[in-house]
């Protein structure tokens, strides 16, 4: 059945959502921020059953949600927006309270490329409630598979726990081909050790692009770091040792050249003393 759709972010996920959509034969309107045109994200609202919202971070949210133009002053009892940026629990929390009253909304951030949400196979965690999730799950499965998260704000916390894993996976693939290094073994031998271990298959996919020393941007370094910073901030007091040295060697990363894809946190760790 034919849904009419909005999609407010037309970054690399924000466009491949709109495309995937359009091709699963949606009506679909769209909204980016750049170039400026004559519609607003409040006209994609009035227009659309639902509105997906895909965007950097949690100012950006506000931006394209509040205010006279913002997604919020086209909502009504019949819209449902679905918040997919990966943000804070707090700025979930001012999209809540920012939205009209009736209105539909889930906590869904989606997990994987762009290329992914073509082919209908990403990970999408869908909090708030059950009954409204399961209404938009036939649309949602259309992108890839759908993974009930609990309420509202639940959606987000999964996917920073998602990339604090994927963070501190690379951290530690990263120096352990470094000790490897250290200590003499050759890099042959010691991929073939890591086959072993637990980071197998981190290991078996990074390995092209140790090899090569090339990282082609998908999920850039400054974005990355932003999601380890929210991941921080979200972890609040908490004794996060491994996450919080993953963060540091984003941060390197990405101060050296911020043009690369997160994984070239690898490059950073593997280069040689300076």
């Amino acid at each position: 059945m034919m849904t009419s759709v909005g999609v407010v972010g037309l970054g690399a996920m924000g466009s491949s959502l709109a495309s995937r959509l359009e091709a699963c034969g949606h009506e679909v309107r769209t909204w980016n921020r750049t170039p400026p045109g004559d519609t607003t994200p409040a006209d994609v609202a009035r227009a659309s059953e639902i509105v997906f919202l895909l965007v950097s971070d949690p100012e950006a949210l506000a931006a394209v949600t509040e205010g006279d133009e913002g997604v919020a002053a086209g909502c009504d009892s019949e819209t449902t927006v679905v918040q997919m940026s990966t943000v804070s629990p707090a700025a979930v929390k001012r999209l809540t309270g920012a939205l009209p009253k009736g209105t539909g909304l889930l906590d869904a951030p989606v997990h994987g490329p762009g290329a992914a949400v073509e082919a209908g196979e990403v990970a999408i965690f869908a909090g708030g409630d059950p009954a409204l999730v399961e209404r938009w799950r036939p649309l949602l499965s259309e992108l890839g598979t759908t993974v009930a998260t609990g309420p509202i704000g639940s959606g987000t916390a999964a996917k920073l726990v998602v990339n604090a894993s994927l963070f501190g996976v690379l951290g530690v693939l990263g120096e352990s081909v470094a000790l490897a290094d250290r200590l003499g073994l050759d890099r042959e031998v010691a991929f073939d050790v890591l086959a072993t271990t637990p980071i197998a298959a981190a290991a078996e996919r990074r390995r092209p692009a140790i090899e090569a020393g090339d990282y082609p941007s998908r999920f850039g370094l400054p974005l990355a770091l932003k999601d380890a910073e929210l991941i921080s901030e979200a972890a609040g007091d908490s004794d996060l040792r491994l996450i919080e040295a993953a963060r540091t060697w984003l941060a390197d990363a990405e101060a050296e050249d911020p043009d690369r894809d997160y994984t070239a946190i690898l490059a950073q760790i593997l280069q040689p003393p300076k």
